[in-house]
């Protein structure tokens, strides 16, 4: 795990999205084989790895989607990319900022359901920078700067702190120096698609989460009528606490 990470902060994935290999595992009846993974701001889709990893041996079609974080627009094409060569039920997956991802690209027919990990969950009209200034600031939101082209990034004083307090130091500080920046248009963009609204829904809430509160998570999970899990981790909870957020997604699956 731990060379996996340092490699995810190092080396970044080519294409618009990968694909694991699914295995001959026989799935649940009625359960949606595609599971497609968006990832957040800052990291790459490799942060999804350890949960598509558990996905792809239990037999899902796991598609890991690569944001170009220069806008919403840019990262909700990427998406529905991904969505469009699913064939059948997908389950879409959302951390941090790629709940606002799938909640614009979320209406694609072939979703089934939503699951939203340490995400936003913005309502129509509703962009990053307005759920920003409506919440608690946190240690993570207020260490988000821009350069002097307005590309935002985390404080890497602050980063292993605020992120990943739950992954080996050594780790969140490779994380910290190799971030992905996020577009400041992506930050300011609203959604004009709320596919919440019309999509069984569940949500993982991170309850030691210093980037995204989780007084906030709780909020969208109630807004959006999901079905709540919560792990005590930190906004990296998705890879600290993999096998539970495969566990909601595989109950996502069977959602109808």
């Amino acid at each position: 795990m731990q060379n996996f990470l340092l490699s995810t902060a190092a080396v970044l994935m080519a294409g618009a999205a990968f694909a694991a290999p699914a295995q001959s595992t026989e799935l649940p009846k009625g359960a949606a084989r595609n599971i497609v993974l968006v990832h957040g701001a800052f990291v790459d889709q490799t942060s999804w790895k350890p949960v598509a990893d558990i996905l792809t041996k239990k037999g899902y079609n796991v598609t890991l989607v690569e944001n170009p974080l220069t806008s919403l627009a840019a990262d909700v094409d990427a998406t529905k990319q991904a969505l469009a060569k699913q064939n059948g039920k997908t389950v879409l997956v959302g951390h941090s900022w790629g709940g606002i991802v799938i909640t614009q690209a979320g209406n694609d027919p072939k979703v089934s359901a939503l699951v939203y990990v340490s995400a936003f969950a913005p309502d129509v009209g509703q962009s990053l920078a307005a759920l920003a200034k409506s919440g608690p600031v946190t240690e993570g939101a207020a260490a988000i700067h821009p350069d002097d082209k307005g590309n935002l990034t985390i404080d890497p004083k602050v980063f292993p702190d605020a992120v990943a307090a739950d992954l080996p130091p050594q780790i969140a500080e490779s994380l910290a120096n190799n971030q992905l920046p996020l577009n400041h248009v992506a930050f300011e963009a609203p959604v004009d698609t709320a596919a919440w609204q019309d999509k069984p829904n569940f949500y993982v809430i991170s309850t030691k989460d210093k980037v995204i509160a989780p007084e906030v998570q709780k909020y969208f999970a109630a807004k959006i009528k999901a079905d709540t899990t919560e792990v005590a981790g930190s906004h990296a909870a998705l890879v600290v606490h993999a096998d539970e957020v495969a566990a909601v997604i595989e109950k996502a699956s069977l959602a109808k």
